[in-house]
Protein backbone atom coordinates (compact mmCIF):
# COMPACT_ATOMS: atom_id res chain seq x y z
CA UNK A 1 0.00 0.00 0.00
CA UNK A 2 1.22 3.47 -0.80
CA UNK A 3 0.77 6.11 1.85
CA UNK A 4 1.63 9.79 1.89
CA UNK A 5 2.30 10.68 5.49
CA UNK A 6 2.66 14.13 6.93
CA UNK A 7 5.18 14.59 9.71
CA UNK A 8 4.23 17.67 11.62
CA UNK A 9 1.82 18.63 8.83
CA UNK A 10 -1.37 17.46 7.21
CA UNK A 11 -1.79 13.79 6.35
CA UNK A 12 -2.92 12.21 3.13
CA UNK A 13 -5.01 9.05 2.79
CA UNK A 14 -3.77 5.73 1.57
CA UNK A 15 -3.85 4.77 -2.08
CA UNK A 16 -4.54 1.19 -3.12
CA UNK A 17 -2.79 -0.31 -6.12
CA UNK A 18 -5.03 -3.36 -6.32
CA UNK A 19 -7.57 -1.64 -8.57
CA UNK A 20 -5.10 -1.09 -11.39
CA UNK A 21 -5.68 -3.39 -14.36
CA UNK A 22 -3.79 -4.03 -17.59
CA UNK A 23 -4.45 -1.97 -20.72
CA UNK A 24 -4.33 -3.31 -24.26
CA UNK A 25 -2.15 -0.59 -25.76
CA UNK A 26 -0.91 2.74 -24.45
CA UNK A 27 -0.65 3.95 -28.02
CA UNK A 28 -4.33 3.56 -28.80
CA UNK A 29 -6.16 4.20 -25.55
CA UNK A 30 -5.70 5.91 -22.23
CA UNK A 31 -4.15 3.86 -19.46
CA UNK A 32 -6.20 3.55 -16.27
CA UNK A 33 -5.68 6.06 -13.51
CA UNK A 34 -6.15 5.66 -9.81
CA UNK A 35 -8.22 8.46 -8.34
CA UNK A 36 -7.38 8.67 -4.68
CA UNK A 37 -7.10 11.99 -2.88
CA UNK A 38 -3.55 13.24 -3.15
CA UNK A 39 -2.14 10.43 -5.34
CA UNK A 40 -2.84 9.84 -9.05
CA UNK A 41 -1.30 7.04 -11.13
CA UNK A 42 -0.72 6.63 -14.84
CA UNK A 43 0.43 3.28 -16.22
CA UNK A 44 2.70 3.15 -19.23
CA UNK A 45 3.33 0.13 -21.45
CA UNK A 46 6.98 -0.03 -20.41
CA UNK A 47 9.16 0.65 -17.36
CA UNK A 48 9.62 4.40 -16.80
CA UNK A 49 12.95 5.95 -15.91
CA UNK A 50 13.11 9.58 -17.09
CA UNK A 51 10.40 12.18 -16.67
CA UNK A 52 9.93 15.93 -17.08
CA UNK A 53 7.32 18.63 -16.53
CA UNK A 54 6.46 21.25 -19.11
CA UNK A 55 6.89 24.80 -17.81
CA UNK A 56 4.54 26.48 -20.31
CA UNK A 57 1.54 28.20 -18.74
CA UNK A 58 -0.67 27.13 -21.67
CA UNK A 59 0.35 23.48 -21.16
CA UNK A 60 -0.08 23.10 -17.42
CA UNK A 61 0.36 19.65 -15.91
CA UNK A 62 1.90 18.20 -19.07
CA UNK A 63 4.67 15.66 -18.61
CA UNK A 64 6.99 13.54 -20.72
CA UNK A 65 8.01 10.04 -19.66
CA UNK A 66 10.83 7.96 -21.13
CA UNK A 67 11.16 4.20 -21.13
CA UNK A 68 13.95 2.06 -19.73
CA UNK A 69 14.26 -0.98 -21.97
CA UNK A 70 17.40 -3.04 -22.47
CA UNK A 71 17.06 -2.57 -26.18
CA UNK A 72 18.03 -0.07 -28.87
CA UNK A 73 14.41 0.94 -29.41
CA UNK A 74 12.85 2.94 -26.56
CA UNK A 75 9.92 5.34 -26.24
CA UNK A 76 9.09 8.85 -25.05
CA UNK A 77 5.45 9.73 -24.43
CA UNK A 78 3.75 13.05 -23.66
CA UNK A 79 1.03 12.77 -21.00
CA UNK A 80 -1.51 15.41 -19.94
CA UNK A 81 -3.07 15.56 -16.47
CA UNK A 82 -6.23 17.54 -15.77
CA UNK A 83 -6.37 19.06 -12.31
CA UNK A 84 -10.09 19.65 -12.78
CA UNK A 85 -11.16 16.10 -13.64
CA UNK A 86 -8.06 14.40 -12.15
CA UNK A 87 -7.72 12.36 -15.35
CA UNK A 88 -4.72 11.60 -17.52
CA UNK A 89 -5.03 11.86 -21.28
CA UNK A 90 -2.68 10.69 -24.01
CA UNK A 91 -2.47 10.93 -27.78
CA UNK A 92 -0.88 8.12 -29.77
CA UNK A 93 0.54 10.74 -32.14
CA UNK A 94 2.55 12.26 -29.27
CA UNK A 95 4.70 9.19 -28.70
CA UNK A 96 8.04 8.89 -30.44
CA UNK A 97 10.79 6.30 -30.77
CA UNK A 98 14.09 7.01 -29.04
CA UNK A 99 17.41 5.20 -29.63
CA UNK A 100 18.43 3.67 -26.30
CA UNK A 101 16.80 4.64 -23.02
CA UNK A 102 16.80 8.44 -22.60
CA UNK A 103 18.96 9.39 -19.60
CA UNK A 104 17.09 12.68 -19.13
CA UNK A 105 14.20 14.70 -20.58
CA UNK A 106 13.55 18.46 -20.42
CA UNK A 107 11.03 20.77 -22.02
CA UNK A 108 12.04 24.21 -23.34
CA UNK A 109 12.52 26.20 -20.09
CA UNK A 110 10.13 29.06 -20.71
CA UNK A 111 6.57 29.75 -19.58
CA UNK A 112 5.80 31.86 -22.66
CA UNK A 113 3.57 30.24 -25.29
CA UNK A 114 5.25 32.29 -28.04
CA UNK A 115 8.43 30.20 -27.69
CA UNK A 116 8.86 26.97 -29.65
CA UNK A 117 7.43 23.87 -28.00
CA UNK A 118 10.54 21.72 -27.72
CA UNK A 119 11.71 18.77 -25.68
CA UNK A 120 15.35 17.71 -25.29
CA UNK A 121 16.51 14.14 -24.69
CA UNK A 122 19.91 12.64 -23.94
CA UNK A 123 21.38 9.22 -24.55
CA UNK A 124 23.84 8.43 -27.30
CA UNK A 125 23.41 12.04 -28.47
CA UNK A 126 21.56 15.19 -27.42
CA UNK A 127 18.38 15.52 -29.46
CA UNK A 128 15.82 18.31 -29.80
CA UNK A 129 12.26 17.40 -30.72
CA UNK A 130 9.49 19.79 -31.78
CA UNK A 131 5.98 19.11 -30.46
CA UNK A 132 3.05 19.80 -32.77
CA UNK A 133 -0.64 19.17 -32.17
CA UNK A 134 -0.58 15.98 -34.22
CA UNK A 135 3.05 14.81 -34.16
CA UNK A 136 6.49 15.11 -32.61
CA UNK A 137 9.40 15.38 -35.01
CA UNK A 138 13.17 15.47 -34.63
CA UNK A 139 14.45 19.03 -34.98
CA UNK A 140 18.18 18.57 -34.30
CA UNK A 141 20.71 15.88 -33.41
CA UNK A 142 23.71 17.35 -31.58
CA UNK A 143 26.92 15.36 -31.69
CA UNK A 144 29.88 16.68 -29.73
CA UNK A 145 32.16 13.68 -30.22
CA UNK A 146 35.54 14.57 -31.65
CA UNK A 147 36.24 11.03 -32.81
CA UNK A 148 34.34 8.24 -34.51
CA UNK A 149 33.58 6.71 -31.13
CA UNK A 150 30.37 7.73 -29.42
CA UNK A 151 30.43 8.64 -25.71
CA UNK A 152 27.11 8.38 -23.94
CA UNK A 153 25.56 11.53 -22.49
CA UNK A 154 24.69 10.78 -18.90
CA UNK A 155 22.70 13.94 -18.15
CA UNK A 156 22.10 17.55 -19.17
CA UNK A 157 20.54 20.79 -17.97
CA UNK A 158 18.78 23.46 -20.05
CA UNK A 159 19.64 26.92 -18.73
CA UNK A 160 16.56 28.73 -17.45
CA UNK A 161 18.19 32.16 -17.61
CA UNK A 162 19.71 31.64 -21.07
CA UNK A 163 17.52 29.19 -23.00
CA UNK A 164 19.87 29.03 -25.97
CA UNK A 165 22.32 27.06 -23.82
CA UNK A 166 22.21 23.40 -22.84
CA UNK A 167 24.99 21.85 -20.74
CA UNK A 168 25.63 18.11 -21.21
CA UNK A 169 27.95 15.72 -19.39
CA UNK A 170 29.45 12.51 -20.68
CA UNK A 171 31.28 9.33 -19.77
CA UNK A 172 34.30 10.67 -21.67
CA UNK A 173 35.04 13.09 -18.73
CA UNK A 174 33.79 16.17 -20.62
CA UNK A 175 31.09 18.76 -20.15
CA UNK A 176 29.79 20.43 -23.29
CA UNK A 177 27.91 23.72 -23.60
CA UNK A 178 25.63 23.79 -26.63
CA UNK A 179 24.30 26.80 -28.50
CA UNK A 180 20.82 25.51 -29.31
CA UNK A 181 20.06 28.24 -31.86
CA UNK A 182 23.12 27.32 -33.92
CA UNK A 183 22.91 23.61 -33.05
CA UNK A 184 26.65 23.79 -32.41
CA UNK A 185 29.17 23.36 -29.60
CA UNK A 186 29.87 26.60 -27.75
CA UNK A 187 32.40 25.21 -25.27
CA UNK A 188 33.73 21.78 -24.37
CA UNK A 189 35.71 21.18 -21.18
CA UNK A 190 37.57 18.21 -19.76
CA UNK A 191 35.81 18.57 -16.43
CA UNK A 192 36.82 15.57 -14.32
CA UNK A 193 39.26 12.68 -14.11
CA UNK A 194 36.53 10.08 -14.68
CA UNK A 195 33.00 9.87 -16.08
CA UNK A 196 30.76 12.88 -15.46
CA UNK A 197 27.35 11.70 -14.22
CA UNK A 198 25.29 14.85 -13.64
CA UNK A 199 25.31 18.58 -14.34
CA UNK A 200 23.26 21.58 -13.22
CA UNK A 201 23.25 25.31 -14.01
CA UNK A 202 23.60 27.69 -11.07
CA UNK A 203 23.43 30.99 -12.94
CA UNK A 204 24.37 32.59 -16.24
CA UNK A 205 27.59 30.92 -17.36
CA UNK A 206 28.00 28.98 -14.10
CA UNK A 207 27.37 25.26 -13.66
CA UNK A 208 28.30 22.37 -11.38
CA UNK A 209 29.00 18.71 -12.13
CA UNK A 210 29.67 15.44 -10.31
CA UNK A 211 31.77 12.53 -11.40
CA UNK A 212 33.11 9.04 -10.95
CA UNK A 213 36.17 10.68 -9.41
CA UNK A 214 34.02 11.48 -6.35
CA UNK A 215 34.14 15.26 -6.69
CA UNK A 216 31.57 18.01 -7.18
CA UNK A 217 33.00 20.96 -9.08
CA UNK A 218 31.83 24.43 -10.09
CA UNK A 219 32.76 25.99 -13.43
CA UNK A 220 32.54 29.59 -14.60
CA UNK A 221 32.62 30.00 -18.38
CA UNK A 222 34.44 33.31 -17.96
CA UNK A 223 37.46 31.30 -16.79
CA UNK A 224 37.36 27.99 -18.62
CA UNK A 225 40.76 26.80 -17.46
CA UNK A 226 39.81 26.55 -13.80
CA UNK A 227 37.21 24.88 -11.60
CA UNK A 228 36.44 24.85 -7.89
CA UNK A 229 36.07 21.57 -6.02
CA UNK A 230 33.26 22.18 -3.55
CA UNK A 231 32.93 18.64 -2.21
CA UNK A 232 34.68 15.27 -2.35
CA UNK A 233 33.01 12.03 -1.39
CA UNK A 234 34.65 10.90 1.88
CA UNK A 235 34.27 7.27 0.81
CA UNK A 236 37.39 6.39 -1.23
CA UNK A 237 36.88 5.59 -4.90
CA UNK A 238 33.14 6.23 -4.63
CA UNK A 239 31.43 8.27 -7.39
CA UNK A 240 28.95 11.08 -6.93
CA UNK A 241 25.97 10.31 -9.16
CA UNK A 242 23.38 13.06 -8.70
CA UNK A 243 23.54 16.80 -8.34
CA UNK A 244 20.99 19.60 -8.45
CA UNK A 245 21.59 23.30 -7.92
CA UNK A 246 18.82 25.02 -5.97
CA UNK A 247 17.32 27.54 -8.40
CA UNK A 248 15.31 29.21 -5.62
CA UNK A 249 18.31 29.61 -3.31
CA UNK A 250 21.44 29.50 -5.49
CA UNK A 251 23.87 29.17 -2.61
CA UNK A 252 22.67 25.57 -2.08
CA UNK A 253 23.52 22.40 -4.00
CA UNK A 254 22.33 18.85 -3.25
CA UNK A 255 24.33 15.79 -4.24
CA UNK A 256 24.17 12.01 -3.78
CA UNK A 257 26.87 9.35 -3.93
CA UNK A 258 26.75 5.87 -5.44
CA UNK A 259 24.95 3.30 -3.25
CA UNK A 260 24.44 5.99 -0.61
CA UNK A 261 21.37 6.56 1.54
CA UNK A 262 22.45 10.19 2.19
CA UNK A 263 21.55 13.43 0.46
CA UNK A 264 24.37 15.91 1.04
CA UNK A 265 23.47 19.62 1.14
CA UNK A 266 26.29 22.02 0.27
CA UNK A 267 26.59 25.77 0.68
CA UNK A 268 28.87 27.12 -2.06
CA UNK A 269 30.10 29.81 0.34
CA UNK A 270 31.67 27.09 2.50
CA UNK A 271 33.32 24.58 0.12
CA UNK A 272 34.18 20.98 1.11
CA UNK A 273 32.00 20.84 4.27
CA UNK A 274 28.32 19.80 4.03
CA UNK A 275 25.87 21.94 5.97
CA UNK A 276 23.35 19.07 6.18
CA UNK A 277 23.24 15.34 5.54
CA UNK A 278 19.77 13.86 5.09
CA UNK A 279 20.05 10.23 6.15
CA UNK A 280 16.55 8.81 6.56
CA UNK A 281 16.48 6.66 3.42
CA UNK A 282 17.06 3.01 4.25
CA UNK A 283 18.85 2.21 0.96
CA UNK A 284 20.32 4.01 -2.04
CA UNK A 285 18.95 7.41 -3.09
CA UNK A 286 18.19 7.50 -6.83
CA UNK A 287 17.00 11.05 -7.52
CA UNK A 288 16.58 14.47 -5.92
CA UNK A 289 14.50 17.51 -6.85
CA UNK A 290 14.36 20.96 -5.28
CA UNK A 291 11.04 22.78 -5.07
CA UNK A 292 11.26 25.56 -7.69
CA UNK A 293 11.28 29.24 -6.73
CA UNK A 294 10.97 28.67 -2.98
CA UNK A 295 14.41 27.25 -2.23
CA UNK A 296 13.73 25.42 1.04
CA UNK A 297 12.04 22.11 0.16
CA UNK A 298 13.67 19.05 -1.39
CA UNK A 299 12.26 15.70 -2.48
CA UNK A 300 14.44 12.57 -2.53
CA UNK A 301 13.50 9.07 -3.70
CA UNK A 302 15.26 5.74 -3.49
CA UNK A 303 15.46 1.99 -3.61
CA UNK A 304 13.59 1.83 -0.29
CA UNK A 305 10.42 2.67 -2.28
CA UNK A 306 10.01 5.94 -0.43
CA UNK A 307 9.76 9.59 -1.43
CA UNK A 308 10.89 11.88 1.39
CA UNK A 309 10.16 15.60 1.50
CA UNK A 310 12.52 17.78 3.52
CA UNK A 311 12.30 21.33 4.80
CA UNK A 312 15.98 22.15 4.56
CA UNK A 313 15.76 25.78 5.67
CA UNK A 314 13.97 24.96 8.92
CA UNK A 315 17.14 23.37 10.28
CA UNK A 316 19.21 26.47 9.84
CA UNK A 317 22.17 26.47 7.51
CA UNK A 318 24.87 25.34 9.86
CA UNK A 319 28.25 23.77 9.36
CA UNK A 320 27.42 20.80 11.56
CA UNK A 321 25.96 18.03 9.39
CA UNK A 322 25.92 15.39 12.13
CA UNK A 323 22.47 16.09 13.58
CA UNK A 324 19.60 13.82 12.60
CA UNK A 325 17.14 15.59 10.30
CA UNK A 326 13.62 14.27 9.91
CA UNK A 327 11.59 14.59 6.69
CA UNK A 328 8.38 16.60 6.99
CA UNK A 329 6.47 14.13 4.82
CA UNK A 330 7.01 10.75 3.21
CA UNK A 331 5.29 8.53 0.70
CA UNK A 332 5.66 4.77 0.29
CA UNK A 333 5.33 3.17 -3.14
CA UNK A 334 5.20 -0.48 -4.17
CA UNK A 335 8.61 -0.59 -5.87
CA UNK A 336 11.97 1.16 -6.01
CA UNK A 337 11.48 4.77 -7.13
CA UNK A 338 13.73 5.74 -10.03
CA UNK A 339 12.93 9.40 -10.55
CA UNK A 340 11.31 12.47 -8.99
CA UNK A 341 10.60 15.90 -10.42
CA UNK A 342 8.88 18.80 -8.64
CA UNK A 343 6.46 20.69 -10.87
CA UNK A 344 8.01 24.01 -11.97
CA UNK A 345 4.57 25.62 -12.41
CA UNK A 346 2.35 24.13 -9.69
CA UNK A 347 4.37 23.77 -6.51
CA UNK A 348 1.79 21.47 -4.92
CA UNK A 349 2.68 18.62 -7.29
CA UNK A 350 5.58 16.16 -7.40
CA UNK A 351 5.95 13.48 -10.07
CA UNK A 352 7.67 10.18 -9.29
CA UNK A 353 8.37 7.14 -11.47
CA UNK A 354 8.66 3.48 -10.49
CA UNK A 355 8.10 0.29 -12.44
CA UNK A 356 5.75 1.26 -15.30
CA UNK A 357 3.94 3.88 -13.21
CA UNK A 358 3.97 7.64 -13.24
CA UNK A 359 2.52 8.97 -10.00
CA UNK A 360 1.58 12.54 -9.19
CA UNK A 361 1.63 13.43 -5.48
CA UNK A 362 -0.24 16.49 -4.26
CA UNK A 363 1.73 17.88 -1.36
Amino acid sequence: MGNLHAIGGRAFPAVSHSAIFAVASALTMQSPVEKKPGVYTYMAQWPIYSLAWSVRRDKKSRLAVGSFLEDYSNKVEVVQFSQETLDFSTDSRLVFDHPYAPTKLMFFPSEEAMNPDLIATSGDYLRLWEIHDDRIELKALLNGNKSEFNSAITSFDWAQLDARRIATCSVDTTCTIWDVERAAVDTQLVAHDKEVFDISWGGVGIFASVSGDGSARIFDLRDKERSTIIYENPIPDSPLLRLEWNKGDPKLIATVGMDSNKVVILDIRFPTTPILELRKHETSVNAISWAPHVGRHLCSVGDDSRALIWDVASHGFRLDATDEVEPIMWYGSTAEINQARWSPVDLDWIAIAFSNKLQLLKV
